[in-house]
């Protein structure tokens, strides 16, 4: 399945516009999150209670921030304050938040080493997860060590059950934001499938 976010002029255009001159920012905000306004160092302390200390999630469910792509985390922070993609947690966070934070938070996240999973992975799970992704082209776009580049995420190392939740959402059509790629590619995607291509994902080495 050929990946079109990497074809499409238009979402890089989208990504970089909500950056430099904060043309979804809104001048007054009714609310604002814990972090705004805060110096850097005591946002990320606001950070660490769910991403940890240095951005590798311990929490079931939460993204690890660590090597993750600047632009990548720049674009979902703009999401989350400007509600075009809402979650419980993160879309009151954000609230407040001005671009030049979002940017200084990206980019100390981005700088941060991300550590690969514990236990060993199941090699089954493996060799399907290599399959899937390789027949979803996942690389056309997260590269072929799947460490994002860009607007795209890193996906080798994420934490493996964040990566099973966030692609069920991209499915089920739950997740948000502007962008459906995702929805696409996973339209017909099942729960065993998706578990596969988290477990490679997650666990995946270059070799």
């Amino acid at each position: 399945m050929r990946c079109l976010a990497c074809a499409t002029p238009g979402r890089r255009a989208l990504a970089l516009s909500l950056v430099g001159g904060g043309l979804l920012a809104t001048e007054v905000r009714s609310q604002e999150g814990p972090a705004a306004g805060l110096p850097l160092e005591e946002q990320l302390q606001v950070c660490a209670g769910c991403h940890g200390e240095d951005g590798n999630a311990v929490e079931s469910g939460v993204p690890s921030l660590a090597g993750q792509p600047a632009l990548a985390l720049t674009n979902q922070l703009i999401y989350f304050r400007e509600r075009l993609r809402r979650n419980e947690v993160m879309t009151p966070q954000a609230q407040g938040l001005s671009d030049e934070e979002i940017q200084a938070l990206a980019a100390h996240y981005a700088e941060q080493a991300l550590e690969p999973p514990e236990g060993e992975p199941d090699e089954a799970m493996m060799e399907r997860g290599r399959e899937l992704a390789r027949q979803h082209r996942c690389a056309s776009c997260h590269r072929t060590d799947f460490s994002g580049h860009e607007q795209m995420p890193r996906l080798a190392h994420q934490r493996e059950d964040y990566l099973v939740q966030a692609m069920r959402a991209y499915r089920e059509r739950t997740r948000g934001g502007p962008d459906t790629t995702m929805v696409d590619i996973l339209r017909n995607v099942d729960d065993a499938e998706i578990e596969a291509l988290a477990h490679f994902l997650a666990h995946y080495e270059r070799g």
